[in-house]
């Protein structure tokens, strides 16, 4: 039986199919000298297909290909586990690979779904859809795979089918509820390119072949995209950006998308791989130019006996581009419009570029993407990678492209990420921390103490909006935003603005607290109060100035700092109360501890750097802003960031990695028996040592190369015994500046995880930089004032309040600080040398010898 085509070209009224292949060849061949172009899709008509299977099948520089299969080959199982959250597949599911080509490499990935669906002992089946521009090319590979010992495996478990079009006829195809039926339209939801929009799908966009759901109106079933064979490496960068944001995947849904991503290999390896010696690529390439004759009504436009092919590697962007270069001066006449088209001697015509993904390019395409990684698998000689994403439910965006409240239309924005912030990053700030308060926190847990140290869990949903309007309410000078039976008790803050501590007396009785709906009213109120702020400055009401600026700085990140606090807390809960980040795909760690063994190890344990003299802090005096007019370009920060000053560091040797779980409890259990507590990070049963996470605890295994997360006093004593001590802040800022990848380099900052990872180094890849795991990092520095520092005028106690020789400065930031703390240089964190809770690890530092 021929394999079902779905045809989902975009057509015109009269029926024909609506294509721009014509009209962009034109525009490509009508460019100037050296910027001439025909479209890479002309390379992959039906006969271009089967040279491409040629150059798959018999190139062995062609590594792209063998890289790919080889990891699908191996991994499959796991990735389609990963997937599925290692559940089983769900009834009506759509796998969707753009672009399929031959199905090679796709049958193991239908081989691991068909295990999955028949391992869940059901009737139900799940939906391969392999799109593509070639309906002959479609109907062929699908009856070969239906035909042969795949087909039989796959049969009752996994249906194939075909779709005839684009990517984007398809995925529009999609977004309309094309694959779902009538019943089951509800909720359908479509990505643009700001992110996730939900939208209503007219009652007469459904397919009949669909299987409606068991429950109609019932959950939506996932859809999981797949992208391989780095094809995405043919946009530009901000394209392939744009493209990832525009794929109909839902946040929080359970949707995924794998994607295959070349790494930057050597230049020689890539310009081989796409140039070999017996001619296959030539071949392949050749036909781009029949394809473009045929487009424009003439196959035999191009003479190729007057053209040749060539490639190059421009190392420095991280592209590989594919060019006829002609022979001869020669023209053509371009039959659309008649107008000659002049060649010159050498002169170039690209028809492909690929791009190729450094670590950094990679995190900073999957953030502009709107997607998380979930998992990543590479080849054995670590060439190239397969991706599992998702998009999560809230985002962090990179800082490359600021913004603030400033009026936009006039071209006023800020130049600084670490300025005013825009609204939107309140709006990211808002998402996080509502996700946490009313998805992870169960009733039950409202009126607890997860740490005795600190408040009750509904105590930090008061203080946030209470803070907030507090400062707003002295900047404006107005009354304070007080909904209808909202108890101003909820906190102390508020009888005297300007202290935060120490705090007074909270309620004791959980009757005396407000309703959690009263103080949710509230926090839209005061969010509601904010955001006339911002729209009264856009309307020209309200200059920005630089004290509304740090008013607004202080009050944002000030929620961030305690949404880690609160993490922190509910981290001693995970497992018996808290619940874990819904709608983010549960780690796969057995799959995951595979992977995180295969990171190289460092040739040497530690570097040795300085002398050297570090600066630190930055200039931010707050009694500036009464006279300074620099708002749009200037960089706030606390008290204590202030003022720039240099530091001497002498020579010292440091650890590359912190010091992890797995050290840190052969320490525990050998030389540090009795001189070191218990981590709080840890937690002891039955299967003995786990380490917590807000999924709940994991083995010591899976965590065994985390950083690990204790006191001061734990991590201090491990360093002198083992010969060192912990690094001071300036020892240590000149380790970060030298080495730290940062949130682009794919720092574990932002919720890129929900738990920490092993340390990367960076020399295996991403120019030597590398990331600490996702923790903040202890110094030997104490927290103290420094020669100009000044005290807040708008927040006297956020810092003099532990000015006493207790607390020590910490760097860096965790997997839940957000970018603009975590990234900003001048930051400094700190905690009480005892204190066993926060997400802060260490490494060791050694004295050189006196010479």
């Amino acid at each position: 039986m021929p394999a079902e085509i779905i045809d989902v070209h975009t057509r015109s009224s009269d029926g024909i199919v609506a294509t721009d292949i014509p009209k962009q060849i034109t525009e490509g061949l009508l460019r100037p000298f050296g910027q001439k172009q025909l479209p890479t899709m002309l390379l992959y008509d039906e006969r271009g297909l089967r040279l491409y299977d040629d150059i798959t099948t018999k190139v062995p520089e062609y590594y792209l290909f063998g890289a790919e299969e080889e990891i699908l080959k191996n991994k499959a199982d796991e990735i389609v586990q990963a997937m599925h959250r290692g559940a089983p597949a769900s009834a009506d599911e759509v796998i969707l690979e753009l672009g399929a080509g031959a199905l090679r490499k796709t049958s193991h990935i239908l081989l691991g779904l068909s295990k999955l669906v028949k391992k869940a002992n059901t009737s139900s089946s799940v939906t391969y859809y392999a799109l593509d521009l070639e309906k002959d090319e479609l109907e062929r590979t699908l009856d070969q795979i239906s035909s042969s010992e795949i087909g039989q495996k796959l049969n009752g478990a996994v249906n194939t089918k075909g779709m005839w079009g684009t990517y984007n006829d398809g995925l529009k195809f999609i977004e309309e509820g094309g694959l779902v039926s009538q019943k089951f339209t509800s909720g359908i939801s479509s990505i643009g390119n700001d992110g996730f929009v939900p939208s209503q799908v007219s009652s007469d966009s459904s397919d009949s072949d669909s299987n409606p759901p068991s429950t109609p109106g019932g959950p939506i079933p996932p859809l999981h995209i797949m992208f391989l064979g780095s094809t995405l490496g043919n946009f530009d960068r901000q394209g392939a950006s744009a493209f990832l944001r525009s794929l109909p995947l839902r946040p929080g849904s359970g949707d995924t998308l794998l994607i295959g991503l070349d790494h930057d290999n050597d230049k020689d390896l890539i310009e081989e791989a796409y140039n070999d010696t017996k001619g296959y690529t030539k071949r392949f390439i050749f036909n781009g130019l029949k394809a473009a004759g045929r487009a424009l009504g003439n196959e035999h436009l191009f003479d190729e006996s007057k053209w040749d092919y060539v490639n190059r590697y421009v190392q420095e962007e991280r592209r590989h581009e594919a060019f006829f270069e002609s022979k001869c001066d020669q023209t053509i006449v371009e039959p659309a419009t008649g107008k000659p088209v002049t060649f010159l001697k050498g002169e170039l015509l690209k028809i492909e570029e690929s791009y190729k993904f450094s670590e950094t390019d990679t995190y900073i395409l999957f953030t502009d993407g709107n997607l998380r990684p979930i998992q990543r698998w590479t080849d054995e000689q670590s060439r190239y990678s397969l991706w599992l994403l998702e998009r999560p439910p809230f985002k962090f965006p990179l800082l490359r492209s600021p913004s603030s409240p400033l009026n936009k239309d006039l071209g006023e924005v800020s130049l600084s990420p670490f300025g005013v912030p825009s609204r939107d990053e309140w709006r990211d700030m808002w998402a996080c921390w509502d996700f946490i308060t009313t998805q992870m926190i169960p009733p039950s847990m409202l009126f607890q103490k997860p740490i005795d140290l600190r408040h009750i869990c509904l105590f930090y949903l008061g203080h946030i909006p209470t803070f907030l309007d507090i400062h707003l309410s002295r900047l404006l000078k107005e009354p304070h935003t007080e909904p209808e039976g909202f108890k101003r008790g909820i906190d102390p803050n508020v009888d005297d603005p300007t202290e935060c501590h120490p705090h007074s007396e909270v309620p004791i009785k959980d009757e005396d607290w407000p309703s959690l709906s009263s103080i949710l009213d509230f926090q839209a109120a005061v969010r509601a109060r904010l955001m006339r702020l911002y729209d009264n400055i856009d309307a020209g009401g309200l200059i920005l100035t630089r004290k509304i600026g740090r008013v607004l700085f202080m009050t944002l990140e000030h929620e961030a700092m305690h949404v880690e606090t609160l993490l922190y807390m509910l981290l001693q809960r995970a497992g018996t109360g808290t619940i874990p980040p819904p709608g983010f795909v549960t780690p796969p760690w057995s799959s995951l501890l595979e992977g995180w063994k295969k990171i190289p190890a460092p040739p040497n344990k530690s570097v040795i750097l300085g002398p050297a003299t570090v600066t630190l802090g930055h200039h931010d005096l707050e009694a500036e802003d009464a006279t300074s007019a620099d708002v749009g370009t200037h960089e706030f920060g606390w008290d204590n960031e202030h003022p720039k000053r240099e530091v001497h560091v002498k020579e010292f040797k440091i650890e590359w990695r912190p010091v992890t779980n797995g050290e840190f409890y052969k320490f525990y259990t050998g030389q540090g028996k009795g001189k070191v507590e218990f981590p709080a990070s840890w937690v002891e049963d039955d299967d003995g040592v786990k380490v917590r996470t807000l999924y709940g605890p994991v083995s010591l295994e899976v965590a065994w190369d985390w950083p690990i997360v204790t006191s001061y006093n734990n991590l201090s004593t491990y360093a002198i015994v083992k010969g060192g001590r912990l690094p001071s802040e300036p020892e240590l800022r000149l380790f970060y500046d030298k080495f730290e990848a940062g949130y682009e380099g794919g720092a574990n900052v932002g919720f890129r995880n929900w738990h920490p990872v092993p340390a990367t180094t960076g020399w295996e890849r991403n120019n030597g930089k590398g990331t600490n795991g996702g923790v903040w990092e202890w110094t030997s520095t104490e927290f103290g004032k420094v020669d100009g520092f000044v005290t807040s005028e708008l927040y006297p106690g956020y810092s003099t309040d532990f000015f006493d020789g207790k607390h020590h400065v910490v760097l860096g930031g965790s997997y839940a600080t957000i970018p603009r703390i975590s990234e900003r240089r001048s930051f400094r964190n700190w905690y009480q040398k005892n204190y066993p809770y926060a997400w802060a690890g260490g490494r060791v530092v050694y004295d050189m010898p006196a010479n």
